[in-house]
């Protein structure tokens, strides 16, 4: 039988996790920083309490490992929302099918003129993110607008909900090539609180569908949880440990890292684990130090300043030119209120000139599918 990323995890029970972050001491911090190549150990113990006192210690060393494997260069991406009806009841979220608010679901036509109107702007990367609600945003909808968008695109992604391999198959044929995947937490009970009704309630098949994305021949995967929802250190090692076993399963995968915090949304939630900055400081230079080869995502969740900040400590993957909410470029805009409020609000122009600014490369094109692919 195929192992699988839950065989993995399993073996990493939360009370392992706990005991080793809670007897980790600054020798072992101090040893995992000397190492070329980390073991899950060592990462733990970067994201323990004896780490906070060393996060300049911990931020050279991050700094010098982005410049040894990412020179200077920064990929910018869009995202662009093209149904927000949702059949989910996740707590967190702004799409929660129990928000009374304005829905709106964008046929193949207009969400072609929306992502030309991005392509215009000068973006090459764009993600295509649907709510969960597969009578209207099916695998064939997402495929037929792929289809369409593909040759205005070096790169096109999803940020949908979980497909079978064969529905990956298809979104590969149709043009898609990376896809994201956030598990949210990674504690199966919270997590089940968490989604009381809706597919997505089905915790096992989240997890091992970037799995399944891979065995379709996705050429790119990202994966991440929502900080805040579980302790740090839980979420945070178990999303390390998630991108650590795909690149080490599919070698020849892109493999990244998002590292979001939960932002205000539509509706109600009490976040009951609230990451403070310096937490993402040592989170992000964790993983810099863990997965040195990794993409380190960071979204328009946080403020220009921070993202600023986190660049030369990982972070090699930025948006740009961000709405959460469905339409509104070129098509009718239904006032929907978005998945949740954005924090940096820069164009594409704008981001350019501060990374150029700060000294980094903006980087718009890294993929190209061969010539004549999709002409």
């Amino acid at each position: 039988m195929m192992e699988t990323f839950q065989d993995i995890l399993q073996a990493w029970p939360a009370q392992r996790r706990t005991d080793a972050v809670q007897t980790a001491t600054e020798e072992h911090v101090f040893s995992a920083l000397q190492k070329n190549i980390l073991q899950p150990e060592d990462f733990l113990a970067l994201l323990s309490p004896a780490a906070s006192p060393h996060l300049e210690l911990m931020a050279r060393r991050a700094h010098e490992l982005t410049l040894r494997f990412f020179g200077r260069a920064v990929h910018i991406f869009t995202p662009l929302y093209i149904s927000d009806v949702c059949t989910n009841q996740c707590r967190y979220c702004g799409f929660n099918a129990k928000n009374k608010q304005a829905r709106r679901h964008l046929s193949v036509d207009e969400a072609a003129a929306e992502a030309k109107a991005v392509a215009d702007l000068g973006f090459q990367h764009i993600l295509l993110l649907t709510g969960d609600a597969r009578h209207l945003s099916s695998p064939e909808y997402i495929a037929a607008v792929a289809r369409r968008i593909k040759p205005w695109f070096a790169s096109v992604g999803i940020e949908v909900y979980s497909l079978t391999t064969e529905e990956y198959a298809m979104l590969v044929d149709a043009g898609v090539d990376s896809m994201t995947m956030f598990q949210e937490t990674y504690a199966p009970e919270l997590y089940g609180w968490l989604h009381p009704a809706g597919p997505k309630r089905d915790y096992a098949f989240r997890l091992n569908a970037p799995q399944r994305a891979a065995q379709a021949g996705m050429r790119s995967m990202g994966v991440g949880a929502l900080l805040g929802l579980d302790s740090f250190e839980q979420d945070a090692f178990a999303t390390g440990l998630h991108a650590w076993w795909l690149q080490r399963r599919y070698p020849g995968m892109d493999v990244s890292v998002s590292i979001p915090r939960i932002c205000p949304h539509e509706g109600s939630f009490d976040v009951p684990h609230a990451l403070d900055d310096r937490h993402l400081v040592q989170y992000v230079t964790a993983l810099r130090c863990f997965l040195p080869r990794a993409g380190i995502t960071c979204s328009s969740r946080e403020s220009a300043f921070m993202r600023d900040h986190l660049l030369p400590l990982g972070v090699t993957r930025v948006s740009a030119g961000v709405s959460t909410a469905v339409g509104g470029r070129v098509t009718e805009d239904a006032h929907n209120p978005g998945q949740f409020e954005i924090t940096d609000g820069r164009s594409l122009e704008q981001m350019v000139s501060a990374l150029a600014g700060m000294g980094y490369q903006p980087v718009l094109k890294d993929w190209e599918d061969p010539v004549g692919a999709w002409a």
